[in-house]
């Protein structure tokens, strides 16, 4: 069984009279940064000259310098900028300004697990992934609980890495609701298979090809759209608050039995066979080289997929249908 670690566990004491410093202020770096500020940490942001979050930041009271300028300053530097900049970021702002006193924090730990940011061997390498969009992160931080996390380290030659890690944990609030500890390894490769097979590639497949089928028959792309896509946020949500017992207790037996009976004719054995591709091609590197190696030559098959993607008629359908839908509007 996995280890979790709690509340008691963790003493932010150890960052007191340590500079934080929070490499970008996107959807996770937000939810850092605020989180420990609020919770008494001295933070900073590091963003590149001209960057549109730059003024967000400030509006927030948080001091914000570029990357370089953050490394040098801060006792701990936590990657949150994209996984295809971290390379560049860490080689050309980070690695100048390291010493065997700073701690490397990821909440992802795709660079360090493939190569492509190689730490000299004195410094600690430690990683806390909240299992939550940073929006959500922020939220739940504020009405007084946490979003549970993923703990691991890498490299410990202090000795402390993991309890740094655990005190960081703690002032972002997700002791609050446990730590599980793993590897980077572990946190890397099963992360990347759950977005390719499942919560990413495997559900945007899935209702694509049943919205198709569903058209191609000659049904309506509005309830097409509905029966396919729509109504999966009701699913998920029955699923994420009690699993897929208090779901199949909360449809129709008429759902139940369509699900024991023809979802594995659906998602059958070369489905399996492919996920089992997959997780190898996730493994063996495959996927990492060809991902770098799209960013290193322009992101042209990247925007070619998603400018498809965009333009599938299920997005159009559906972006007409949204507009009914007063609820949807963010207040």
């Amino acid at each position: 069984m996995a280890k979790i670690y709690y509340e008691k566990d963790g003493d932010m004491a150890l960052l007191q009279g340590k500079k934080v410093g929070i490499l970008g202020f996107g959807s996770q770096g937000h939810a850092h940064a605020l989180n420990l500020r609020d919770n008494g940490v001295d933070v900073m942001v590091g963003l590149y000259q001209g960057s549109g979050s730059w003024s967000k930041a400030e509006k927030e009271g948080l001091v914000v310098d570029t990357p370089d300028k953050v490394a040098q300053a801060c006792d701990i530097i936590m990657f949150l900028v994209p996984d295809t900049i971290q390379g560049q970021v860490y080689k050309e702002s980070v690695e100048p300004n390291l010493d065997s006193s700073k701690t490397l924090m990821f909440a992802h730990g795709f660079n360090i697990h493939f190569n492509e940011i190689l730490p000299p061997a004195d410094v600690d390498v430690a990683m806390i992934a909240p299992k939550a969009p940073g929006h959500r992160m922020r939220e739940v931080f504020v009405d007084g609980s946490g979003v549970p996390a993923l703990v691991a380290v890498h490299q410990d030659p202090s000795g402390h890495a993991l309890q740094t890690a655990l005190a960081y944990g703690s002032g972002v609030g997700s002791l609050r609701a446990g730590i599980v500890e793993t590897t980077f390894k572990e946190e890397t490769e099963t992360d990347l298979f759950g977005e390719q097979t499942v919560l990413c590639g495997g559900v945007t497949s899935l209702v694509k090809n049943a919205f198709e089928v569903l058209t191609e028959a000659g049904y309506q792309p509005e309830i097409a759209y509905f029966e396919v896509l729509h109504e999966l946020k009701l699913i998920v949500d029955l699923m994420y608050e009690g699993g897929m017992n208090y779901m199949r207790y909360s449809v129709s037996e008429t759902a139940e039995y369509g699900d024991y009976s023809r979802g594995p004719r659906v998602i059958d054995a070369h489905v399996r066979e492919n996920m089992e591709q997959v997780l190898k091609e996730i493994q063996d590197g495959t996927f990492a080289r060809e991902w770098i190696a799209e960013n290193h030559e322009g992101l042209h098959k990247f925007k070619a997929m998603r400018e498809e993607g965009a333009n599938h008629q299920i997005e159009q359908v559906g972006a007409e249908l949204r507009e009914m839908m007063s609820f949807l509007k963010k207040k």
